[in-house]
């Protein structure tokens, strides 16, 4: 195992465009680290350096004591597993498994003593006579899983690697990845791993941290439930949640949250907290804290658009002054307001107000 460090890592192309914009980042050894963001934020290309397979413009990688800047991938203590498998379509599974070993010119007793190994953990043993067009597509992702893992590198490397499995399959390996890189490092084996996705779904499962980016930078690095908790920021507060959180658009005045016509009174620890005053702010609440109330009740009138069952839950999507909003209710709720569109009253759930400073999209309420 080792520890992973980013410092001042930068990407820049022969055009002159800057993908990646001086981040730093620390992966502690044996830790799980997601990095996660919208498309073309440069997850994908900030693992690629780490891996050795695009060069870096400026910065320092370092795994364990070593600066890799200048090594090839095969000489960096890296595995990597990519998002289409990469298996060579002519050998057979434990071929597959055992072909790096080869090139290492282990022994045979050595590479069949791994190759049972790996197969055993993976649960793979059924398939190590098969070809790859005869795999599923999850019996594929564990043998790719197997060739990483066979390596007994220092730092596995996981390029989006399950986005093209089914929702369901998807599913089951979030867990069973999570699992291996449990056991990997009860027993003392390489688990560091650096892990991309733009599924916000995967880095809240499967992370120990997350790294969320946008446009080349980092936004915040936390824990799943420090991220979803205390966002640092607009973005990540829109970024993570699903349904997204609700972000409304105001100003602070008299102790109070203010939109064009309506306001919500801001508890005194709140007020305390806030860094600063701003006459333009942005009130953050997730849809799970907002509540439906009745008409007389202290809140704020929205109007109900559209409805979508889920269950053991129904999202009502309305419309307050302007900004949309989500309410997550009970199907009882629901059914006691007697109807699917029309005006509401909704109330913030005071202590899960988050406020947010429009111009530089900081989280002004945080402690």
């Amino acid at each position: 195992m080792a520890q992973l460090q980013l410092n001042q890592l930068e990407k820049t192309y022969g055009s002159g465009f800057k993908a990646v914009h001086g981040i730093d980042l620390d992966v502690q050894d044996g830790e799980f680290m997601v990095l996660v963001g919208p498309s073309g934020c440069a997850k994908s290309t900030t693992l690629r350096m780490i891996a050795g397979l695009e060069d870096v413009s400026g910065g320092e990688i370092r795994i364990g004591d070593r600066v890799v800047n200048d090594l090839v991938p095969g000489k960096r203590g890296i595995a990597m597993v990519f998002q289409n498998y990469a298996l060579y379509p002519h050998m057979k599974v434990r071929s597959n498994l055992a072909f790096g070993l080869r090139l290492q010119r282990q022994s045979k007793e050595q590479i069949r003593a791994a190759t049972d190994e790996v197969a055993r953990i993976l649960e793979i043993e059924p398939l190590l006579d098969r070809l790859p067009k005869q795999l599923s597509g999850g019996q594929a992702q564990r043998v790719a899983l197997g060739r990483a893992l066979i390596k007994k590198p220092e730092v596995f490397l996981f390029d989006e690697p399950l986005s093209n499995l089914d929702a369901k399959l998807r599913a089951s390996m979030r867990v069973r990845i999570t699992e291996l890189h449990r056991r990997l490092k009860a027993e003392g084996m390489s688990s560091t791993v650096v892990y991309v996705t733009h599924d916000q779904t995967e880095a809240m499962t499967m992370g120990d941290r997350i790294c969320v980016m946008k446009e080349g930078r980092i936004m915040q690095v936390a824990a799943p439930k420090e991220l979803y908790n205390r966002p640092a920021n607009l973005f990540v507060a829109g970024f993570i949640g699903s349904p997204e959180m609700n972000l409304i658009g105001g100003r602070i005045e008299n102790g109070a949250f203010r939109t064009e016509g309506q306001s919500v009174p801001l508890m005194e620890p709140l007020l305390r907290r806030l860094k600063s005053r701003p006459e333009a702010a942005v009130l953050g609440i997730r849809p799970q804290h907002l509540k439906l109330v009745a008409p007389e009740s202290e809140g704020l009138d929205a109007r109900l658009n559209s409805v979508e069952f889920m269950g053991h839950e129904v999202y009502l999507h309305a419309d307050l002054d302007g900004a949309p909003v989500t309410v997550v209710a009970t199907a009882a709720e629901y059914e006691a307001l007697g109807r699917a569109t029309g005006p509401i009253r909704i109330a913030p759930e005071a202590e899960w107000i988050h406020v947010f400073d429009r111009d530089s999209g900081e989280n002004i309420s945080l402690a």
